[in-house]
């Protein structure tokens, strides 16, 4: 056998090492989370978080040397024979311990074993696990209240959770940390919320008013492209289908301007889902949104998303760009109004063969022009104020 045969036969030989190893400690966390007193249990949750992240970094150096095996991979594993092990169980049991150090300790394990893996999020909730996850997110420790707001998000990732949740009534509290929260903690509301929005139509059970000014200071302080743009300005669009969201989204700081810089500079999702909430506004009461969308200086994003967003976005930027016309009543032009007195110069200064062509190339610098504006304003806004915490993506 050649040199390179006898390197892979003892890379191999020292994998199966370390995963009986590593076999043989998850048989004796199991047995200390079933049968050990509180202490025992404790560290035993403690040891599960640390076996996870030591599978997660490959830190062994029999995993290290596995050409086979991603880190990814052995991190799978390693939850999935935890979850084997029997372990879920006694770590829900410890969410209700009088000690706080046992439930820290298993709200560790438990998001640990959950992540990256929706089998063992399944098996946590039908464990038991919400109703004391919910008594944990109105805690006073905001360490514990955190860690339940991170389990919750995690759990709500897998599609099955999400009515379990919804009935428990997690999502008042969500909205009650969205509000209070450190900015993590608001962080990880709003997307616990927005994965919960997917499974209902009855958004009362999940989002009230309460929830628009942080929502809209979030979105004010994030790259409007990231996908922490999306969630929130999908959950600010389903919020301006109601009356209270409305006049929540009008109410605050900068609430109108902050989703028109979205619509100028965000994503095609976000773009989509602003655009949304803004047309929301308008029908409701052209009367009382339409200066005030007006003022913010929408109508370039505007015109910009009738090119370049999605199909839902360009009929969605169609229809605000007619309610914000001076006479609703009148026949709705072929594109906007703006568009319209466009062609009409054009055609006059070159002619009506050319006219197409010129309008077109006159609408892009106009949008061009009020975008550097904007981002001039944008800019001068921002060196005016705090650097965010707010993560881009």
């Amino acid at each position: 056998m050649g040199q390179e045969g006898t390197v892979g036969v003892r890379e191999e030989e020292e994998v199966e090492a370390w995963n009986q190893r590593k076999q043989t400690q998850i048989l004796q966390l199991s047995e200390k989370l079933i049968h050990g007193d509180l202490e025992s249990q404790i560290e035993a949750a403690r040891d599960i978080r640390k076996l996870v992240r030591k599978s997660s970094s490959s830190s062994s150096a029999a995993a290290a040397a596995a050409s086979s095996s991603s880190s990814s991979s052995s991190s799978m594993k390693t939850r999935s024979k935890l979850a084997a092990a029997g372990v879920i169980q006694p770590l829900v049991f410890m969410l209700v311990s009088p000690s706080l150090d046992a439930r820290e300790a298993s709200l560790l394990a438990l998001l640990n074993i959950a992540v990256r893996n929706e089998r063992n999020k399944v098996k946590i909730v039908t464990a038991g696990a919400i109703p004391p996850l919910v008594e944990l997110l109105k805690f006073r420790n905001s360490s514990i209240r955190e860690l339940a707001t991170a389990a919750i998000l995690t759990l709500s990732a897998a599609a099955p959770n999400k009515p379990t949740i919804v009935a428990s009534g997690a999502a008042p509290l969500l909205v009650q940390i969205l509000c209070s929260g450190s900015v993590q903690g608001k962080v990880d509301a709003v997307t616990a919320l927005h994965n919960l929005s997917s499974c209902t139509e009855d958004y009362s059970a999940i989002l009230d008013a309460r929830a628009v000014p942080p929502l809209i200071n979030l979105l004010k302080e994030c790259k409007k492209y990231s996908k922490f743009a999306e969630k929130t300005t999908a959950l600010l669009e389903i919020l301006s289908n109601s009356e209270e969201g409305r006049i929540a989204i009008s109410n605050s700081d900068g609430g109108i301007l902050t989703l028109v810089e979205t619509v100028e500079d965000g994503s095609l999702v976000s773009t989509e889902h602003a655009v949304g909430a803004l047309l929301s506004l308008c029908q409701s009461c052209r009367d009382k949104y339409r200066e005030l969308i007006l003022n913010e200086g929408a109508i370039p994003g505007l015109l910009r998303l009738t090119v370049d967003g999605t199909a839902e976005a360009r009929e969605r930027a169609h229809t605000l760009l007619d309610l914000l016309r001076d006479s609703p009543q009148e026949k709705r032009l072929a594109s906007s109004v703006l568009e319209r007195i466009v062609y009409d110069i054009a055609a006059r200064v070159d002619g009506a063969d050319k006219a197409a062509e010129t309008c077109k190339r006159l609408l892009q610098d106009m949008v061009q022009r009020s975008m550097e504006h904007s981002l001039s304003c944008i800019q001068h806004r921002a060196a005016s104020c705090t650097s965010s915490d707010i993560p881009s993506a």
